[in-house]
């Protein structure tokens, strides 16, 4: 119960890794905010953990600003921060336009930007807080048919290290996890839409260490780690849960 009395919020808390994070949070004794603009999948998660869901879409500043706000009246201020609401739309760079690419930067990168600058004071004003940026190693090392996602994701690399160098001073660490592929609805969902092959997974696969796919309760054990005071002096970094895909 590393986690008890701490309030975590956790967005695209409804599915995957952010499902498994919020399941993970609580079980460690945090109260947890499950936020997502799909809200009855959210509302089912917290149902699980005695948590609370928010309705939140974090590629609107209004949407992220009204949550912070129920979240902060209905659990108090937050201690942890996920910013895990993440999606990708795969293609050959030269195959996608700028509709695309804004649609997967509004989500991947901005919209950490918008939630940690709606939570970020509060932890300020109270000397403390975590927060752990959800990123990947296609961010480090590229990823073929997800140009726009490995630049948004290297984005959330570097707004990770800025924001745990601004705040250190106030007892607020920041840092990020890249994860590798992991078998998640998004990817599953790539797969059936056919916007990915077997050939693709398999290279994927083919590219760890390990030769297979997390599944979102190890990133999640990971994420719980850097929550919680066992990481009290981690902060600034970008940690690879991608069964050795990269050994950076």
């Amino acid at each position: 119960m590393r986690l008890e009395g701490n309030v975590a919020v956790v967005t695209g808390g409804a599915s995957g890794i952010g499902a498994a994070t919020c399941l993970r949070l609580a079980a460690e004794g945090a109260r947890v905010a499950v936020c997502d603009f799909k809200l009855d999948p959210a509302k089912d998660v917290a149902t699980q953990i005695d948590g609370e869901a928010f309705d939140m879409d974090v590629t609107d500043s209004e949407s992220v600003r009204a949550a912070a706000a129920a979240v902060s009246e209905q659990l108090g201020p937050a201690d942890i921060v996920v910013n895990n609401a993440g999606t990708d739309e795969f293609g050959f760079f030269t195959q996608t336009d700028e509709a695309l690419w804004r649609r997967v930067i509004e989500v991947n990168l901005l919209g950490v930007m918008r939630v940690t600058h709606s939570f970020l004071p509060a932890m300020i004003e109270r000397k403390g807080g975590r927060i752990v940026n959800i990123a990947s190693e296609a961010g480090r090392v590229g990823s073929n048919g997800s140009a726009s996602y490995s630049a948004a994701k290297a984005g959330v690399i570097g707004f990770s290290k800025t924001i745990a160098r601004e705040n250190a001073r106030f007892g607020v660490t920041c840092n990020a996890v890249a994860p590798g592929p992991v078998n998640t609805p998004l990817l599953n969902r790539a797969r059936e839409l056919g916007q990915i092959g077997d050939k693709v997974i398999d290279t994927m696969v083919g590219s760890t260490a390990l030769r297979r796919m997390a599944e979102p309760e190890e990133i999640a054990s990971v994420i719980a780690f850097l929550a919680s005071e066992d990481a009290s002096y981690v902060t600034g970094q970008a940690l690879g849960v991608s069964g050795g895909l990269a050994m950076i």
